[in-house]
């Protein structure tokens, strides 16, 4: 049975290149345009992963990020993070992780993708996450 991923991005061109992508490589695919229909979406599917960008209209990534984290049926999904805003190493998330935190402690996502997207790289991740 293939695993189930949830994109959400407010850019058409992202959700079509990432679906196109994940489906060619076996993943069962479902798509957001934000983050209010993410949450709709990650409750309704229940995915094995969400690939989340961080700046979005309506609700932003931070926010359904952080929402994910406090949900009890929701905070052990793994999340990639993909984004626009550069990080100076993608796998070290101290500066992420203070710019995610609110008051309670919110660990930091599983992954970290920078557009433009790197499809080695992205792949590379998922699988990571998934355990693939």
């Amino acid at each position: 049975m293939s695993k189930k991923i949830l994109v959400v991005d407010d850019e058409p061109d992202v959700i079509i290149f990432l679906t196109t992508l994940l489906r060619k490589n076996g993943y069962e695919v479902c798509e957001a345009c934000d983050g209010v229909e993410g949450m709709k979406k990650v409750l309704e599917e229940k995915p094995d992963l969400v690939c989340l960008d961080l700046i979005m209209p309506e609700k932003t990534g931070i926010k359904m990020y952080r929402e994910m984290r406090k949900d009890e049926q929701l905070r052990k999904v793994p999340v990639i993070m993909v984004t626009g805003i550069e990080v100076v190493d993608p796998w070290d998330f101290k500066g992420f992780k203070e710019y995610i935190h609110e008051k309670a402690s919110i660990h930091a996502p599983e992954g970290y993708i920078e557009k433009p997207i790197d499809k080695e790289k992205f792949l590379k991740a998922v699988k990571e996450v998934l355990g693939d």
